[in-house]
């Protein structure tokens, strides 16, 4: 994950919504998005009203599966069960091999996010990479459905980093639930509340401030989580457009700041990742950009 802002694509898609049994056949296929939202078949099979908004130098980008010369490739794109283990390989389109060297950024070669596409469920994982070059990580989901997988890392060798992505779905019973109400503030299942400051505007940089507090008094001890005192993810509600944004140096808390630029107004899920009392906790906003 890199350093300031992090934009990956946003391709024309809706949210399937659907109450019927997820079989593990019935996960669609990831695409390769254009330079401009289009509409797709399948997965992305309808234009998106908010995309035709986004900012014009914003370049589309995390909700392809290749970008660059680079392929996210899934050894399997439908598990049977809500947990199991994800195992993949990015790929270099030019030799179809593994690439098997990475700049480390924040400690790590490559991290993934895992969403659900009703944006109520989140995982920020840290594969391990094999000498051949194959990623996999255990992964305990929450529930059955159709989720979204995006792999963050930099080739070695190349100046910038990318963020891939491909669906993947999960075999089970799918209720998608409503998209949470806007909300400034957010608490976890053990008592911390964070509060956010600050208002997502398109196409243009806003400040955006998180406080973070325990049975309400202020949090002034964060601890480092990869190298930064909070990790910020936003997903476009409908397409999952990603953002990843890192934050401001500062102090350990109570609050942490991020610039960050949304490709189009909408509405997004913000996912903040801190780490206190040697545990990393989420907390997830739901937010407009104006």
């Amino acid at each position: 994950m890199h350093t300031g802002l992090k934009i990956t694509a946003f391709a024309a898609a809706a949210a399937a919504a659907f109450g019927t049994a997820y079989g593990v056949g019935s996960a669609a296929d990831p695409v390769v998005a254009g330079k401009q939202p289009a509409a797709h078949g399948d997965e992305h099979g309808g234009g998106h009203a908010e995309a035709a908004t986004a900012a014009a130098d914003v370049t589309p980008g995390g909700l392809q599966v290749s970008e660059r010369g680079y392929t996210l490739a899934l050894e399997r794109d439908r598990l049977p069960g809500r947990t199991g283990e994800l195992r993949f390989t990015i790929r270099k389109d030019s030799t179809g091999a593994p690439v098997t060297s990475y700049k480390k950024e924040h400690g790590k070669e490559l991290h993934l996010i895992v969403a659900s596409r009703d944006l109520t469920a989140y995982r920020h994982l840290h594969p391990v990479r094999a000498a051949d070059g194959t990623w996999s990580t255990p992964v305990s989901l929450p529930k059955s459905g159709d989720y979204r997988v995006f792999a963050d890392f930099t080739p070695r060798g190349e100046d910038e980093g990318l963020t891939l992505g491909a669906g993947l779905g999960v075999a089970g019973t799918y209720r998608p639930q409503p998209l949470p109400e806007h909300s400034t503030k957010a608490k976890t299942e053990d008592g911390y509340e964070v509060r956010v400051n600050g208002e997502l505007t398109a196409g243009k940089a806003s400040e955006l401030t998180l406080s973070v507090s325990r049975d309400g008094k202020p949090v002034t001890d964060l601890e480092p989580y990869l190298g930064a005192y909070g990790h910020l993810v936003a997903l476009r509600s409908g397409d999952l457009a990603y953002l990843h944004v890192h934050p401001h140096d500062g102090r350990p808390g109570p609050e942490v700041s991020f610039t960050a630029t949304a490709p189009s107004t909408g509405t997004y899920r913000l996912f903040l990742d801190f780490k206190h009392d040697g545990e990393v906790r989420t907390a997830a906003f739901t937010v407009h950009a104006a």
